[in-house]
């Protein structure tokens, strides 16, 4: 077991099979809580290490705080190798196609008779049903569950700009890693948990199935939805500025009116109440805008703030690097590169008893610790 770093998973040993995004961020909060993650990779590396443009990032986000070994489990050798290593750990992770781990004689119905206590976590396309054999990826997934419907224009479904189903799908893993790990201290037994990205989606998309459940009207997509308030949209202020503002409440509209400087816009009768701005919502956003297009976001904002009025500025991901929260917040921390440089990564956004779990090692290099993990197997 690895040494104790006063962190939640401490003494929970996890061996990775895993490439790309939702696999690698199960371990990488496992690890980021303590456990001892070592991350199984093949000869010549993880080929996420070197992805191209969108997935240039994937391997430093996802894969810190692991030790890394390289081992050809399509060999005899590899196959008879991890299995020893898996002896020695209480969870393995893998997120490869359908039925791979099962030709590799390392899949869950082989292994688990020989190591009961082992918690074993696939991340697939599907759960267990009609669809469970197709190959999926987050857009597929994103087409298919209902979230690109709701994300794009009417007839133009459009996915989310991050990997929104393989990073929460791989959140779902950790937790079921965690409920498994308190279930096997009642039973001494393991079990298999699977975690899906279609499934993920579903769930993201909930909300929306019970709208339709409750009123039998289709949702509409978000941009063409029906607001529930009456001042919650992107504003185009001077110098082609953008700010969102959202008054979801009448006191927050009257504290807008009043920093705006036009304080009759809420005794306006069409605008008194929060039901009527949603009827006269067209003309209302054309009032604001006109007033807006002459105000400079850096003398609306602190306006705003002190009235209590929610806003936000758009920020692209680049500029998250300098904001003022994460920085301060120690949400952004340095973390060491393979290849001996340095970046700032996004830590989990969770605090434990008021500290932030962060980088604890440099990003494992290929193999790195290969000789160290494998010297530790008896047959050794």
């Amino acid at each position: 077991m690895s040494d104790d770093n006063g962190l939640p998973l401490s003494g929970v040993r996890v061996v990775e099979f895993t490439h790309m995004v939702m696999g690698p961020t199960c371990g990488m909060i496992l690890a980021d809580l303590g456990a001892e993650v070592i991350k199984i990779e093949p000869p010549g590396g993880d080929k996420t290490r070197k992805l191209p443009g969108l997935g240039i990032g994937f391997f430093r986000t996802f894969n810190r705080n692991k030790k890394s070994v390289v081992l050809d489990i399509q060999t005899s050798e590899g196959q008879a190798t991890a299995r020893e290593l898996i002896a020695q750990c209480d969870v393995v992770l893998e997120n490869f196609r359908p039925g791979l781990m099962d030709q590799f004689g390392l899949g869950y119905a082989e292994l688990s008779p020989i190591f009961p206590r082992l918690i074993y976590v696939s991340h697939k396309g599907f759960l267990p049903g009609p669809y469970e054999k197709r190959l999926a990826l987050d857009e597929v997934v994103q087409m298919m569950g209902g979230l690109s419907y709701m994300t794009g224009p009417a007839g133009r479904p459009l996915r989310a700009g991050t990997s929104v189903n393989d990073i929460m799908g791989g959140m779902f893993g950790a937790i079921g890693v965690l409920a498994a790990l308190r279930e096997r201290d009642r039973t001494g037994r393991g079990q298999e948990v699977q975690s899906a990205l279609f499934e993920n989606c579903v769930f993201l998309c909930a909300q929306h199935m019970q709208q339709f459940a409750m009123t039998k009207v289709p949702p509409p997509p978000m941009p063409s939805r029906v607001s529930s308030w009456s001042v919650y949209d992107v504003f185009t202020l001077a110098q082609g500025e953008q700010l969102f503002i959202g008054a979801v409440s009448d006191k927050q509209f009257v504290a807008l009116c009043n920093v705006l400087a036009h304080p009759e816009l809420a005794r306006r009768p069409e605008y008194a109440s929060n039901a009527s701005r949603v009827e006269a919502r067209p003309q209302l956003l054309a009032d604001l805008s006109e007033i807006l297009e002459h105000i400079r976001a850096d003398e609306l904002v602190p306006m705003l703030e002190s009235a209590g009025v929610p806003y936000a500025p758009i920020v692209r991901p680049d500029q998250l690097f300098d904001d003022p929260h994460l920085r301060q917040s120690g949400g952004l921390v340095p973390m060491q590169t393979d290849d001996g440089g340095t970046t700032d990564v996004v830590l989990l956004p969770l605090t434990m008893g008021g500290r932030r779990p962060g980088v604890r090692q440099p990003l494992a290099r290929i193999g790195e610790h290969t000789r160290e993990i494998l010297s530790r197997l008896k047959s050794r």
